[in-house]
């Protein structure tokens, strides 16, 4: 005997194929929430409730033993973060035909009219938020975010803006997909200021949560100088890759970067695969009379560093575009060097940057491998017994930032780095 899991929308039986409905009506044993098994108030079948799964496998194992007819009734796709994948675990495969429906997902992306077979789904019914915080830093285009009663639309929302991201997202909720009272809306660009009407809205419980990530606005955005901090500048002041949006030195370790440099004013600084230009920026503004060379060796990231210095008028940063350590030595002798990326040629690179760096100056590398630790420990070591006078110190940086949970906060962890601080005397 085969049971029958058969998807089910909010329009009920009738939004069921015929041979499907045929299928349910001949059930000698229907299984389902109550929502589900109301959609058939005068069905003559044994009815149990899914309330205790054990307690329903079981019901249907022995249905299945004695030769009944069983059909399953769950929303949407059974196998889509459904009913099935339980009843897979728990029952022989062929024991089982799925019958899916359209699941909210697809309802919810054809309603905003936008393609999802890039989209990721996600679900946070019953979970915890860690999936969704690892898809929204690393800048994923399109989410599709199954809520509950914790993970709730406004919850979702304030997850979002707490993380500081260099890029922003629309905000679709799209509730009862399917029923007769339908409802869908959006938050274009959220922020901040769109919090407390979310907060305030009464969302019916069967929801779906669409995030699509923006780029393109945020190269016309404007900055209000005024407000920014003199130091630590938000990750989210900052264009950023579009295909790597994640990838910038994060506020926390900028601030600690900036304290191990030392600078000082009419200093000449390398920024050594300056990314995004992050790092540049902050040493611009706090030493206007300084001048920053920002090196990176990809073109769109030598376009992405000027268009952030347009973008917040720092007119002491120069853009070069080239690869380390070959491009360094057409540079005029520098005070401070900052390595952030090294395309593996690490050794190489320290090796031009030592013999150019002016007395009394520093080099501060911020590496996230121990492999690169290694090598630049070693160099370091050999340089000091080599020439002399050369000396280093190593801060090891761990941190978390604190996110919202639901109701509740709890600690997300950034990517540990260590920062080691070479200096010649």
């Amino acid at each position: 005997m085969t049971a029958h899991v058969v998807g089910i929308g909010l329009d009920g039986a009738e939004g069921l194929p015929v041979p499907v409905l045929k299928l349910v009506e001949s059930a000698t044993l229907l299984v389902g929430s109550e929502r589900h098994l109301g959609y058939f108030p005068d069905h003559p079948a044994q009815r149990q409730i899914l309330g205790d799964l054990t307690e329903a496998i079981a019901a249907i194992r022995n249905s299945l033993a004695g030769g009944g007819s069983i059909v399953i009734l769950v929303s949407g796709d059974p196998l889509f973060f459904g009913f099935g994948r339980l009843l897979l675990a728990a029952l022989p495969p062929e024991q089982l035909t799925f019958h899916p429906h359209l699941s909210s997902v697809q309802l919810a992306f054809n309603r905003i009219k936008v393609s999802w077979h890039d989209a990721r789904a996600i679900s946070a019914h019953g979970r915890s938020a860690g999936e969704l915080l690892d898809a929204l830093r690393s800048g994923a285009d399109k989410l599709a975010v199954l809520t509950d009663s914790n993970h709730t639309p406004a919850a979702i929302a304030r997850l979002l803006l707490s993380l500081d991201l260099p890029y922003s997202y629309d905000l679709w909720v799209c509730e009862n997909l399917g029923g007769a009272d339908e409802r869908v809306q959006s938050w274009p660009a959220l922020e901040a200021g769109d919090l407390p009407k979310l907060e305030q809205q009464t969302f019916e419980p069967l929801n779906v949560v669409v995030l699509l990530r923006r780029t393109e606005e945020l190269y016309h955005k404007k900055i209000d100088l005024s407000k920014l901090p003199l130091l630590g500048l938000p990750d989210r002041t900052f264009l950023s890759f579009s295909d790597r949006p994640g990838l910038m030195t994060k506020r926390e370790i900028r601030t600690l970067l900036l304290g191990e440099l030392g600078l000082a004013p009419g200093q000449t600084i390398w920024d050594v695969g300056a990314g995004t230009g992050s790092v540049s920026i902050e040493m611009a503004r706090l030493c206007p009379t300084s001048r920053v060379y920002a090196i990176e060796k990809t073109a769109a990231g030598t376009l992405l560093i000027e268009q952030n210095c347009r973008r917040l008028q720092v007119p002491n940063v120069i853009s070069i575009y080239g690869s380390a350590p070959e491009i360094l030595y057409r540079l005029p002798a520098p005070d401070r060097i900052v390595i952030g990326g090294s395309g593996g040629q690490l050794r190489q690179i320290l090796g031009v940057c030592g013999g150019l760096l002016s007395p009394g100056g520093s080099i501060v590398l911020a590496l996230a491998t121990v492999e690169n630790l290694n090598d630049a420990l070693i160099w370091a070591g050999e340089r000091a017994r080599r020439e002399g006078g050369w000396n280093y110190r190593l801060l090891q940086v761990q941190l978390s930032r604190s996110v919202p949970v639901g109701s509740l906060t709890r600690f997300s962890p950034l990517n540990p780095i260590t920062l080691l601080t070479v200096t010649k005397e």
